[in-house]
């Protein structure tokens, strides 16, 4: 945090000269609406068109060196280590959080089932779709301050969304969201855990993901896969997802257990995903298999039990068999990066659960981001006047760096942390104790477990007494 090369001052004056020439976008594909940036022009039928790429494109990493800052910290807790902001994305933690909500519409889905089973896999669908977005998305979000929020209210959508940065050390992430139509709240807290292994850089979860439908009254709770970042050193970043994630409905006591596969040794099972629903008594409802880069189908146990029969024994699926799923990688040329030689199999009579979204043709120039994440840190025209003074939006750094003003968002990452360190020390030479605003720590009622819930009355916009922190 703060870290300034030698030479920066130069190399992001050039970088910034060339934005329109590296994002190669043309001025009605960057501004359709004819509005200042930031602006959002509202359609005929009512609903708001969001922005569609961001200011400045994202600043080559090639000439900076990962190397060089975790050599010492080989098998230590990352959360406290210092990282130069040109490995950053310009969003906070908070507001990668708010990407869970880019598939809604499965939620939505589950609502609107009369059957538990569906429902369960919609909810499994819907917590896959939750790390899709992390795909090629190797840039470090920002690490929240504390007492930083960040509001998200989606009327086309159907919902909205409040976090709050509730424990420094530990990093502990809080969220709550509810749907605009009564029909769902979805809240947990979230405390990845970072861990540097010499190659890669591990992500270990901690933390409860709790969704409630409403309607059903049912309460779903599961805790996501671990995250993983190879070739941190030399090569071309990529991230994989493994790790058993067990999705509990605690009314019916269905369960849903899902195993994100590492990729072994030769690649094979990379980014794939397979599981089973089984009911209170054990009993496997219905399989589910694909790769969270890509899609989720689900079938029942006994076609699937006698295709990988068939598949062992070289039937209709022969790997040597050319197949319009049958896709290169477009990394090939990425040390230590297995191929991925075939997409998701399908197996007859499944049934497709999710889908992942396309990405913008820009994507690659601006972080990797989805259409959702692009828009996440939009400032619209007059939302300062009811943001709470700790959004995500209003942090100097991070809009910065996404206007492209790389050396400023650097110097303003390390003046915001130097604030937050000397309030903090303050606070220790007074004993005073820090208050969180919107949360408080508490037991998940449906685990048992340590969380923190909702205190609620965000949305009455009383922001009086909250800190001042950039």
């Amino acid at each position: 945090t703060g870290f300034d090369s030698d030479n920066s001052s130069g190399d992001f004056s050039e970088a910034n000269h060339k934005v329109a020439e590296m994002l190669d976008l043309e001025p009605h594909q960057s501004n359709r609406t004819g509005k200042q940036n930031g602006e959002t022009e509202i359609q005929e039928n009512g609903i708001k068109r969001h922005r569609t790429s961001l200011p400045a494109p994202m600043f080559s990493r090639s000439d900076f060196s990962v190397w060089s800052i975790l050599k010492k910290c080989i098998g230590l807790e990352l959360s406290k280590i210092t990282m130069p902001i040109v490995f950053n994305e310009p969003l906070s933690f908070l507001q990668r959080i708010t990407e869970y909500m880019e598939h809604i519409y499965l939620i939505n889905k589950a609502c609107s089932h009369a059957d538990p089973l569906e429902r369960m896999q919609a909810v499994a669908a819907f917590a896959v779709s939750a790390v899709a977005s992390q795909w090629e998305r190797t840039g470090k979000p920002f690490n929240p301050l504390l007492g930083e929020t960040y509001e998200l209210t989606r009327e086309d959508l159907g919902f909205r969304f409040i976090s709050e940065q509730v424990s420094h050390h530990p990093p502990i992430s809080a969220f709550y969201s509810e749907g605009l139509n009564k029909d769902f709240i979805f809240h947990g807290s979230i405390y990845p855990k970072l861990k540097f292994w010499g190659k890669s850089i591990e992500a270990e979860p901690r933390g409860t993901i709790t969704l409630e439908l409403l309607k059903h009254n049912e309460a779903y709770t599961w805790t996501n896969p671990t995250c993983c970042v190879h070739n941190v050193i030399i090569g071309k970043l990529w991230l994989e997802q493994y790790g058993t994630v067990e999705i509990v409905n605690h009314s019916t006591g269905d369960k849903c257990v899902l195993n994100f596969k590492p990729c072994g040794l030769f690649g094979k099972e990379l980014h794939r995903v397979e599981g089973y629903i089984q009911d209170k008594n054990r009993k496997k409802l219905c399989v589910i298999y694909g790769k969270w880069t890509e899609c989720l189908w689900c079938t029942d146990p006994t076609t699937y039990e006698t295709y990988k029969k068939n598949e062992k024994r070289g039937g209709e699926q022969k790997k040597s068999k050319p197949s319009e799923d049958v896709i290169k990688s477009e990394n090939d040329e990425a040390d230590d990066m297995p191929e991925v030689q075939d997409t998701v199999q399908f197996i007859p009579g499944s049934k497709l659960l999710w889908r992942i979204n396309c990405r913008p043709p820009n994507s690659s120039q601006m972080y990797n981001f989805t259409s959702f994440a692009v828009s996440l840190n939009e400032l619209e025209k007059g939302m300062e006047a009811i943001l709470a003074p700790t959004d995500c939006r209003l942090r100097p750094d991070i809009r910065n760096m996404e206007n492209g003003n790389m050396d400023v968002a650097s110097k303003e990452k390390e003046r915001l942390e130097e604030k937050q360190r000397a309030a903090r020390k303050e606070r220790a030479r007074d004993e005073v104790e820090w208050h969180t605003r919107w949360f408080h720590q508490g037991t998940n009622p449906y685990t048992g477990s340590s969380d923190w819930l909702y205190s609620g009355g965000y949305f009455d916009r009383d922001f009086s007494d909250c800190p001042d922190i950039y």
